[in-house]
């Protein structure tokens, strides 16, 4: 089961980058740096970069921005689902695409376009992120497709994961599960 970190401001403290990488690394196979108000995103995006890959993270990715992602060196990019249109840039660069997608059509879209994989949220309930999908929808999106899916959202035990696995997503992604 594939186990993916999104960091954000809560959980990464880049005065303690160490610490934090490490405690992700304990229980995450994949991790994305996501600071989506932070404007010197750039300057620690090449240090969280720089740091994560000594960690043994199957794949290290940046949020949002395929030529920060390339410039950096990270495995890949993780895009908003208004970002479809990115995906053949970043895939050309020789990034690693993960999509946010939120239902079966957004999901497709991904798909169709090259995504290598997609996270489908909100599984369960999560702070600001509107009436959750659940897991009947994520098995129906899972199976529709040949990609891995990912489930997202509300995710902060061991069982709400393996309930996920079961419905047929190849993984979790979670801020909370990993902070």
């Amino acid at each position: 089961m594939l186990f993916y970190a999104i960091t954000d401001p809560s959980t990464l403290d880049f005065e303690f980058l160490h610490r934090d990488l490490e405690r992700f690394a304990k229980k995450a196979s994949m991790i994305v740096y996501r600071d989506k108000n932070c404007v010197a995103y750039a300057v620690y995006a090449k240090k969280f970069v720089e740091n994560a890959k000594r960690f043994g993270f199957d794949k290290v990715l940046l949020h949002g921005d395929a030529d920060l992602a390339k410039f950096y060196e990270a495995d890949g990019v993780h895009l908003r689902s208004d970002q479809c249109d990115q995906i053949k840039k970043a895939k050309a660069a020789g990034l690693f695409v993960v999509v946010s997608t939120h239902s079966l059509k957004e999901a497709k879209q991904a798909e169709a376009l090259g995504a290598d994989m997609v996270t489908f949220s909100p599984i369960f309930d999560t702070p600001n992120k509107g009436e959750p999908v659940g897991l009947a929808m994520l098995k129906a999106v899972a199976s529709a497709l040949s990609i891995p899916v990912i489930a997202l959202g509300g995710i902060i035990t061991q069982e709400q994961a393996v309930a996920c696995k079961e419905a047929g997503a190849e993984g979790i992604a979670s801020i909370r599960y990993f902070g």
